[in-house]
């Protein structure tokens, strides 16, 4: 056998013993933690891009702002990751909005958030934070991410975001007929709160007095009261509640009272013996100035009668030509 041969294979009995040797030192939890960490590098070198939502829902008071957390996993270089995020609003979840973009280095907001909108740490993370939230903000937000050249499916993580609002100051009102026996109701409506407010009808005065509601939907209610009196008179108030608050509106009812029959009947009598009283007064005003006009007619005939009746004495007539 030539020498070199014979060399080579005594090195690499060599190697092969220092091997074993080596690995029988490790014992087993060596050799356990040596195979993780290859598991681990291929795994790393084949791994795809990977989203993940710490938090699978949020809820934030109106006004107040909030950071909506997206993590992703990428081997390939950031030049040029690709981060999209969208909301479908609750309100209307069948057409999403996109809220801010990152593409290549530049961040595109929606016109209609622009100043309330903005990554947190791109191009190491995609949380966002939202500023002076509002009620429409809330709904289902979508993080999309994408990192060229993997060729994976973007990666999409997402999260529900509830805005919370205390109610709004409800409308009161009342329709029907305020007469006594007649039938009332009393309504209530609210514009908004979240949660949803819950609705009451309390009577305050003389004592205050809870009433059955008819809820109407989720933000109206309304109180029927059949066959009023005189009890049904006064304050009425209407109460939207929910975690945040109470807002209040109030109907002042008056229930007119028609006159009984016995005064009417007594004020019916009292007017016409008036009325009778003052056609005789009348009638003898009427009777008193016809007698006095009588008289004075007949004075007056009776003085020119007197005076046209001289006596015709023809003795007189005589003498007075002699």
């Amino acid at each position: 056998m030539p020498s070199f041969l014979a060399s080579s294979l005594h090195m690499g009995e060599r190697e092969r013993a220092a091997s074993q040797g080596f690995l029988s030192a490790m014992g087993s939890s060596g050799r356990w933690t040596l195979w993780t960490l290859c598991v681990c590098f291929s795994a790393l070198g084949s791994a795809a891009l990977r989203v993940t939502m710490r938090e699978s829902s949020l809820e934030v008071v109106r006004g107040d702002s909030v950071v909506l957390p997206c993590s992703f996993f990428t081997s390939s270089p950031l030049s040029r990751l690709n981060v999209i995020w969208t909301l479908a609003p609750f309100s209307s979840p069948e057409t999403p909005i996109q809220v801010i973009v990152y593409d290549h280095g530049q961040v595109i907001e929606d016109p209609s958030l622009i100043g309330r909108v903005g990554f947190t740490g791109i191009p190491w993370s995609a949380d966002i934070v939202l500023n002076d939230t509002h009620v429409s903000d809330a709904g289902v937000y979508r993080c999309m991410v994408n990192n060229p050249p993997e060729t994976a499916d973007p990666g999409i993580g997402e999260l529900a975001l509830s805005v919370l609002a205390p109610p709004s100051l409800p409308v009161c009102q009342w329709d029907g007929d305020i007469d006594m026996g007649g039938s009332v109701t009393l309504s209530c409506m609210v514009a908004e709160g979240v949660p949803t407010p819950e609705i009451h009808w309390d009577k305050l005065n003389p004592e205050e007095i809870s009433l059955p509601i008819n809820m109407e939907g989720d933000l109206s209610g309304s109180v029927q009261i059949a066959n009023v009196s005189s009890q049904t008179s006064g304050l009425y108030r209407c109460s939207a509640t929910n975690l945040l608050g109470t807002e209040n509106c109030y109907v002042n009812l008056s229930v007119y009272s028609a006159p009984n029959s016995s005064s009417g009947i007594l004020q019916g009598m009292l007017l016409t013996l008036s009325m009778s009283l003052l056609l005789l007064a009348l009638l003898v005003l009427i009777l008193w100035l016809h007698r006095t006009g009588q008289d004075g007619w007949l004075r007056e005939g009776k003085e020119e009668e007197c005076y046209n009746e001289i006596p015709y004495t023809p003795s007189l007539m005589k003498r007075s030509f002699v």
